[in-house]
């Protein structure tokens, strides 16, 4: 297996360049101006070939929510509403068709269900992925395969992977940013860097119970020292830091210290300005929903979104749910597509005003699906054979319908997509090779996707 080509700078020189371009460089007790900013860890990097895509932004709908609702019509499955299904280990289950009504949108003729009436206008923007598949119908491992590609073994997440890959475009701002993430089904390590250094794992802003508006991102400021007096304080530190790393020459925990410390105090001056939504006009908040209390938290967080990848951040993921609905689907999954329908349609509308689509990927998914029969009268189980995801922006073929499930939609018969080869696809989209995206650990090249994954080029423009 081949080594990256792309990071390319040693460990040992990017520790000693962590704020390069940013005024001062903190070694030996020395505040220096920086020579070098490529130098720095999260310096842009070339990608393996022409990119397609420069930044994603992935709207993770945990729970997952069902596809044979939404984005997968399945005439039959309402035709043969209440029989018995004849579908293997299913045999016998009473099949419930959707309570929704499918209808065709745009020239592209998608079929989406009557929960997604704004972003369904959007139908020529969307390539709806109808035949993924996972390993496992349980919660906490398909979350974590969907974030890390392995669900037995902590390893370095899908946004931490393409930090490592292409470094950020702002340097006072985290190339990876995760808003309201779970802190079940793997917490931390779905936004973590595992054995990757310290420097690219995710910025946690906020968490899945707490309003986007009331997030707060911890230790941004410091209320007493101004900035040159932190600066020195800083130096004092970092020198000391340094000293032992020289020491015992291999330190991560030190290692991330140094590199983290340095980017928060570059961030303090920047993230602020970036959270802060009230800068944005009237109309545009009202695009997101922002003032509907039903949307508005979600449209914060997409707005929040566009404002971070417009200021250069590489990898921004909102979470919405809970999509788990073993009762109440009716209820609760119309309360929760009300919720985010408007702001993801103001999301793709803003993105492609301001000319961020074509180059920013959009995905929107949870970790399965749901079975085409019912279960407790009015709920659905977890089905990890086959679920749809849509992607779009970034490179994907707008408008395209690729891969099916059966008639009832339980498992992926046509063009079956796994995890593995989502993850590939995802970076090839943003030109890297998922084979070569490699990191030396444990006695080998250790990569997103593990030994498998294909990428998916018929999705692709």
């Amino acid at each position: 297996m081949n080594k990256p080509a792309l990071p390319s700078v040693s460990r040992r020189t990017m520790l000693k360049s962590v704020s390069s371009g940013f005024g001062y460089v903190a070694f030996a007790g020395l505040s220096t101006m920086a020579a070098d900013a490529k130098s720095s860890p999260l310096a842009p990097k070339p990608p393996h070939y022409p990119a397609r895509a420069k930044r994603v932004i992935f709207l993770s709908m945990h729970g997952a929510p069902s596809h044979v609702d939404t984005f997968d019509y399945k005439p039959k499955l309402s035709t043969d509403d209440g029989k018995p299904s004849p579908i293997g280990r299913l045999a016998g289950a009473k099949l419930l068709g959707s309570p929704w009504k499918f209808k065709q949108h745009g020239q592209s003729g998608l079929w989406i269900s009557s929960l997604f009436p704004e972003v369904a206008k959007h139908a020529d923007d969307l390539c709806l992925i109808r035949s993924m598949q996972t390993d496992l119908p349980a919660h906490p491992q398909a979350y974590l395969a969907m974030h890390t590609g392995n669900s037995q073994f902590i390893r370095p997440s899908l946004g931490a992977w393409t930090l490592y890959g292409l470094g950020t475009e702002n340097q006072n701002l985290p190339g990876f940013v995760s808003v309201k993430p779970l802190s079940r089904n793997g917490g931390p390590q779905n936004y973590g860097s595992a054995f990757l250094p310290a420097i690219y794992q995710g910025t946690r802003i906020g968490n899945e119970i707490t309003p986007v508006n009331e997030a707060r991102l911890g230790n941004i400021k410091n209320p007493r020292l101004d900035i040159d007096s932190q600066r020195k304080q800083l130096d004092l530190v970092q020198s000391m830091n340094r000293e032992m790393l020289e020491r015992e020459k291999v330190h991560p925990g030190v290692e991330g210290i140094i590199e983290s410390y340095e980017l928060a105090f570059r961030m303090q001056g920047s993230l602020p300005e970036v959270m802060n939504l009230t800068s944005e006009s009237a109309a545009t908040q009202s695009l997101y929903g922002i003032d509907d209390d039903t949307t508005a938290d979600c449209g914060r967080q997409c707005l929040l979104a566009r404002r971070l990848v417009e200021s250069g951040v590489r990898f921004v993921e909102l979470s919405y749910g809970d999509w788990d609905q073993h009762r109440n689907l009716k209820a609760d999954l119309s309360r929760h597509c009300l919720a985010v329908d408007r702001p993801i349609s103001g999301l793709l509308t803003d993105l492609r005003t301001r000319g961020l689509l074509n180059d920013t990927l959009v995905i929107w998914g949870g970790e399965f699906g749901r079975t085409p029969h019912a279960q407790n009268g009015d709920g659905r189980d977890h089905n990890n054979k086959g679920y749809t995801l849509w992607m779009a922006g970034g490179g994907m073929k707008p408008g395209l319908s690729y891969g099916a499930t059966d008639d009832y939609g339980y498992e992926a018969v046509i063009n079956p997509v796994h995890t593995h080869d989502w993850h590939a696809t995802i970076l090839a989209l943003l030109g890297l090779d998922h084979e070569r995206l490699t990191y030396r650990y444990a006695g080998r090249d250790m990569r997103l996707t593990d030994v498998k994954g294909r990428v998916v080029k018929d999705v692709m423009i």
